[in-house]
This record gives C-alpha cells, sequence and structure tokens, in this order.
C-alpha cells in the first residue's frame, strides 16, 4: 500500500514538472512571437516615416525618380539643427538620397568662413582678403549673381586689413535679395543677429526652427535651422545658401591678434553654397573654381595661399552686377542652352585634414 502510494506521489511530481515545463515553453515561445511583432511594427513605422526625394534637374539621370530617405536621415527637415537631414545629389550618375548637416561646412566645397578661408569648386583652399568696406562678387552667372560685403579693420603696422563676410548681396531675373549679419557690440547667443530684404522690402522671419519665409513670384525660401542665427536660402533649381552668423571671440582675438575693440565683436557669416545650373562661363572670386578647365593660382602646400582678383571683381554696391569679369544679365532666368548644366553639392573633402587645407576634390 506505502509502495503504491510513493509511486503515486512520484508519478504526480513529475507530471506537475513536465506541466511547468510545458506552460515555460509556450511563455518563451509567446515572448518570442511577441518581441519579433513589436521589431516587425517598428521597423515597418521607420520605413513609414521615411520621406522621399526627387530630382528636378532634367538633365540629371535621376529625374523625377522618386529616391527613399536613408535610415540615417529620413526626413527632408529637422527641429534639431545639428542633425542630418535627407537630399539627392543631381549631379550624381548612382541616383540614391543622401545625407547632409544643414548649417554650413566651413571645410567642404564651396564654403567661405573665417578672415575669409573659401573652399572651391575644385576643392582647393583658398584665402581672398579684399577690403574692408568694399564689395567683391563671389559668384557672377548669366542668370546669377552673388556679392560679399567685407568688413574688417587694420591694426596698427599691418599692411592689409583683417577681413570678414558681413552680408550677402543677390541678384537673379529682375529681383533682389539680401542677407546681413547685424552689428553688435557684444555677442548674445538668445538674440537674433540677421536681417534680410527681398526687393527693397524688409523681410520679416519670426524666430524658432523650421520658421519660413518664401517668395510667391519666385519660391525664393528662407528657412530656420535654428532658432536664431541661422538659416538656409534656398532658389529652386538654381542655389542653395547654408547661412550661419558668428562672432569673433576673445579666443580668435588672441590667437590671431586682430586688436577687436570692446563696441564691435565684428558679427560675420559662415556660408556654404550649392549650386544646380552653373554655365562653364561662371565668374566670381569662388564661382571661377567652377569652371572645367580652371587653374586654380593658390599654391599648393602652403598653410595660406592668397589669391587676387580684387579689381576684377569689385562691384560699387552690395546689390550692383557691374565688376570687370561679371556675367550676370538681368531678366535671364535660364542658362544659355549651350551651357553644361552641373549641380555642385555640399562635398566634405577633408579626408581627415585640419581646417581643410589641402583639399583636392575631383569634379
Amino acid at each position: 500500500m506505502e509502495k503504491s502510494k510513493s509511486c503515486v506521489n512520484w508519478v504526480a511530481g513529475h507530471s506537475s514538472v513536465i506541466t511547468y515545463r510545458r506552460a515555460m515553453k509556450i511563455l518563451s515561445n509567446n515572448c518570442i512571437l511577441i518581441i519579433l511583432l513589436i521589431f516587425v511594427c517598428g521597423a515597418t513605422q521607420i520605413h513609414a516615416q521615411r520621406q522621399h526625394v526627387t530630382c528636378r534637374n532634367r538633365r540629371s539621370p535621376c529625374f523625377l525618380k522618386p529616391l527613399i530617405c536613408p535610415d540615417e536621415c529620413p526626413t527632408r527637415t529637422s527641429k534639431h539643427p545639428k542633425a542630418k537631414v535627407c537630399y539627392v545629389n543631381c549631379d550624381s550618375p548612382i541616383c540614391k538620397a543622401d545625407c547632409k548637416h544643414r548649417k554650413p561646412n566651413c571645410d567642404g566645397n564651396g564654403a567661405a568662413c573665417f578672415d575669409p578661408r573659401f573652399i572651391g569648386g575644385d576643392g582647393i583652399v583658398f584665402y581672398f582678403h579684399g577690403k574692408r568696406n568694399e564689395h567683391f562678387s563671389l559668384f557672377s552667372d548669366h542668370n546669377l549673381h552673388i556679392n560679399a560685403r567685407f568688413i574688417g579693420l587694420r591694426p596698427a603696422g599691418r599692411t592689409r586689413d583683417f577681413t570678414w563676410i558681413q552680408a550677402l548681396g543677390i541678384l537673379f531675373g529682375s529681383h533682389t535679395f539680401s542677407l546681413e549679419a547685424t552689428k553688435a557690440a557684444t555677442w548674445d547667443d538668445k538674440i537674433d543677429h540677421l536681417s534680410f530684404s527681398y526687393d527693397g522690402e524688409e523681410v520679416m522671419l519670426p524666430e524658432g526652427p523650421l520658421s519660413t519665409w518664401k517668395s510667391p513670384e519666385t519660391k525664393m525660401k528662407i528657412e530656420r535651422i535654428s532658432s536664431k542665427n541661422s538659416v538656409v536660402v534656398s532658389l529652386p533649381d538654381v542655389v542653395e545658401i547654408a547661412v550661419n552668423v558668428v562672432p569673433i571671440t576673445k579666443e580668435d582675438d588672441r590667437i590671431h591678434n586682430y586688436q577687436i575693440a570692446s563696441d564691435d565683436c565684428f558679427a560675420h557669416l559662415e556660408v556654404q553654397f550649392r549650386f544646380f545650373g552653373l554655365s562653364p562661363e561662371v565668374e566670381g572670386v569662388l564661382g571661377r573654381t567652377y569652371q572645367p578647365d580652371f587653374e586654380n593660382p593658390a599654391k599648393p602646400g602652403v598653410a595660406m595661399p592668397v589669391v587676387g582678383g580684387e579689381d576684377k571683381y569689385r562691384t560699387t554696391s552690395l546689390l550692383s552686377a557691374g565688376c570687370k569679369a561679371c556675367m550676370f544679365t538681368p531678366n535671364n532666368v535660364t542658362a544659355k542652352e549651350s551651357s553644361a548644366i552641373m549641380e555642385y553639392g555640399m562635398l566634405d573633402c577633408t579626408g581627415g585634414f585640419s581646417r581643410g587645407n589641402g583639399i583636392v576634390c575631383k569634379k
């Protein structure tokens, strides 16, 4: 009798163990299934949030092809100033969406930063000092003209001015647009130091990320990247300009011995240009570097290769196209039919070199 009870207890005990193991196995399988469902739903949601971009350059192999943005930058805009956004390089033979930063990349092609240091369309670094309180043509093409106003100072004993770009003046068709860094005695990040005008009228752009203004006539758009002091100016199928306003800091002053006075922090622009339809005849301090056969006079291997051209590219005002080498034709809203239409993006060809010195990129 006792043996029978022992057998029953043994069977009951093992049955409980077996039932428990089966229950745990079922639970484990259910957990795996739930995890897989969550993963699939999340991936589907991320994919659904990815936007499409399209190239509208008719001469591009990617013309009107819908391209899905990569996971790294799923959208074309972002409220975060440092976030990458999606775009398509219409000049690339490979049709794919790529990522870029919206703020100027001072070490990328088409950049003009510091005092002023340029990186040409050929990827070569050079300096053009110009002259304080004067204007020079950065780009001049048949349908687009961009000037820069230089500000600066000349400390005692110096043979030339220290200069920075304070404003841009843009001419296209019969329209004009200007963008300026406003003067400030001391720098305050909480204050916006940008002002704009379109066809002579002041443009009011509310503060805040993604705040935009658009011209109903030309579709020119100004969009804030951050709440203050950073914008992107775009003219569809012509140019995109990333702009940032910065001051001369005390550290800059100490390192370079600018001898900045206490009543002016020399707020100036950092800019980077991206073009969509330059002709081979394009001119300007920076524009000439986009010519297919241009030979850059900047000496390779020199720490600060300085190039000239002040007399060739000097204009009488911020919104004047009257320089010796200027190509701009008012009301010519499209490039010549014979022109080779090219897109030049915001490439980063630094290759690890400090400040971009020695950059050489092939077109």
